[in-house]
């Protein structure tokens, strides 16, 4: 597919420059960039200039903060500081318990015009540059959280090599940062596509269906296996697409096109809520906005970018 880094998060040519990192040069250093998270969120501007904020390193809110090296940008080192740490004196807190935290939480060392923001919604109005940014420190610092013991021998690991590993004083281990294959699949039966949607979306959000790609198994055979598990359809040929790394929490997202060899739809609820077939019409009129019934995927996500492009006949 043509267009397919063009997809959200689908990189901007960062120089991670990992030959740096480990060393006194993928350290914070002053006259360094950084842009800041907080439990999972970016510190954005909230003024005309929409976008990542960045900070000049030092910075005195930062002083404490886990860091790590992403790379060069326009020349300069720039790093992720994670703050998590602070607590709010006011405002609303997320919400763990939604699809999607739409609350802001400002911090007076960064001053009115920054906010910690979802990074969910915030995917449209990032530059190329920002999203790779925001989503490699966002599934970075996920991945440390998860991990602060060693998986072998259980004890305290730190993190080392400018926050791209984990290492064990005990028994010496070392643990690299993980990524999680996921298949996600346009399926098309001439002008109709498989669309599903899981218990826990919001009302009338429909997407492509996907699944995780499970031990030995090729991403061909994941994309049979998902759709016919959750959909009773039945997928022949299977082709690749485009590629989303997809920073919720941690996962490479997989885009594939597969051919439906059958038409009746047998779901299982413990998998989906529900799938249906939908015609090229009914579903530019969801992108639309006029079909009641159907809301299409978050723009910004790789379902919504492969539906927009199977309708535009811009897959090839």
């Amino acid at each position: 597919m043509k267009l397919a880094e063009t997809v959200t998060f689908g990189g901007s040519g960062l120089d991670r420059a990992a030959h740096l990192r480990g060393t006194d040069a993928g350290v914070p250093q002053p006259g360094d960039a950084a842009i800041v998270l907080w439990r999972g969120k970016v510190l954005m501007q909230r003024d005309a200039q929409t976008g990542l904020q960045r900070i000049n390193v030092p910075h005195a809110e930062c002083a404490d903060a886990r860091w790590i090296f992403l790379g060069h940008d326009a020349g300069q080192k720039i790093f992720a500081f994670d703050i998590s740490q602070w607590q709010p004196e006011s405002g609303p807190l997320p919400d763990k318990d939604v699809f999607f935290d739409p609350s802001e939480q400002l911090h007076p060392g960064f001053g009115p015009q920054a906010a910690f923001c979802e990074l969910r919604g915030q995917m449209t109005v990032l530059s190329a540059r920002e999203a790779e940014l925001a989503a490699t420190a966002k599934a970075l610092l996920h991945w440390h959280n998860g991990h602060r013991f060693c998986a072998r021998c259980g004890a305290p690991s730190d993190m080392v090599m400018s926050g791209w590993q984990r290492s064990c004083s005990s028994c010496q281990s070392h643990h690299f940062p993980r990524t999680d294959p996921v298949v996600i699949m346009l399926i098309t039966r001439g002008d109709n596509v498989l669309l599903g949607r899981s218990h826990h979306w919001p009302e009338g959000m429909y997407s492509l269906l996907a699944g995780f790609v499970e031990p030995g198994e090729t991403f061909e055979a994941a994309v049979r296996r998902e759709v016919m598990e959750e959909s009773g359809i039945k997928v022949g040929a299977v082709h690749y697409l485009a590629s989303q790394p997809w920073a919720f929490p941690n996962s490479l997202m997989v885009g594939c096109h597969g051919e439906a060899l059958s038409h009746e739809i047998e779901i299982d609820p413990t998998e989906i809520e529900d799938a249906l077939w939908v015609d090229k019409s009914t579903l530019m009129d969801a992108f639309c906005g006029n079909n009641v019934k159907i809301k299409p995927a978050r723009s910004g996500s790789i379902a919504h970018f492969l539906l927009h492009h199977w309708l535009a006949d811009r897959l090839e």
